[in-house]
């Protein structure tokens, strides 16, 4: 536990450590620093606030490093090179010394306002293990692309993981730091970080609540890049799930292979007897082979579980 520096006296350990990733946000860091601590001071909740600069090339680390001392409850770290926003969430959330860690982020669309209300929510109930701020708008850039896409992508999770997702990739969320520890690892470096936490909570029955926020324009210049990332969300949807649950993604196509095979078989022999076509053959055979691997895979994370 840290040590006062004073009196040598240990630090109390704060209720909530907010993680706000920061890269290249010189115009406006400071301004969220700021609406952050206003919003925690005026609650009852001990708290501190982890800005971690992701290698920065502007000065948003130098603003930072200048407006520590004026924050009591500010920490800056800095990396040496870019990790990106999943490796930044990740190891804010291991150092953190709350019992309650907040995600969110630091170009002012996000109504960081709102975060000691989503920390009371989950203080107050202890049936829950995460509350997730669902937009109730896309304000990013090219909206007419992300909307289908992340409608589409919502809608698979949803199907996989039998749950209601309202919103999949919000970056405002507060959730108990012992219940995520187990999942840090599996978080990758970008922006599809946000999205494994939720799957992994709702893959293992660790409730979630969902509060209406509203999203405001981005302040800078977004890091987005549409067709590289979200592509990069799909594979981290299926790769989620596919690691907790692989029956659900391999078993459906494994049998869909086996009932057109099948089909086909009846109706090769209909039409000529003692003939089996090899395009019938594949199909049989290819659904076998995903069977037996989505057997395989559930065996494997059943060990992996009760291990």
């Amino acid at each position: 536990m840290p040590q006062n520096e004073e009196d040598g006296a240990p630090e109390p350990t704060p209720d909530v450590t907010i993680v706000l990733p920061c890269y290249n946000e010189q115009e406006h860091v400071i301004k969220e620093v700021e609406r952050v601590c206003a919003a925690m001071d005026a609650s009852d909740r001990s708290y501190e606030v982890l800005a971690v600069d992701d290698a920065s090339t502007d000065d948003t680390l130098a603003l930072l490093r200048e407006a520590e001392p004026l924050f009591e409850h500010v920490r800056v770290v800095a990396f040496g090179h870019n990790g990106g926003a999943g490796t930044v969430r990740r190891l804010g959330t291991q150092r953190a010394r709350g019992r309650i860690v907040v995600w969110t982020d630091a170009d002012m669309t996000y109504p960081n306002e709102r975060i000691p209300e989503l920390v009371d929510m989950l203080a107050a109930d202890p049936g829950i293990d995460q509350v997730v701020g669902a937009r109730n708008q896309e304000s990013g850039s090219h909206r007419l692309l992300r909307v289908p896409m992340k409608w589409l992508i919502r809608k698979i999770a949803e199907r996989l993981t039998n749950t209601p997702i309202p919103d999949l990739n919000s970056g405002l969320r507060a959730f108990r730091r012992d219940v995520s520890l187990p999942y840090l690892r599996l978080l990758p470096p970008g922006f599809s970080c946000v999205t494994t936490l939720t799957l992994a909570f709702l893959s293992n029955q660790h409730p979630i609540r969902y509060v209406p926020i509203d999203y405001a324009k981005r302040s800078g210049t977004s890091k987005f890049h549409f067709v590289r990332d979200a592509y990069r969300y799909l594979l981290q949807v299926l790769r989620m799930v596919m690691y907790f649950n692989p029956l659900k993604v391999l078993m459906p196509l494994a049998l869909w292979l086996l009932g057109i095979g099948a089909a086909k078989f009846v109706f090769d022999q209909v039409r000529e007897p003692l003939y089996l076509p090899n395009n019938t053959v594949m199909l049989l055979t290819s659904g076998l082979i995903v069977a037996a691997l989505a057997l395989l895979a559930d065996l494997i994370v059943r060990s992996r579980d009760g291990s």
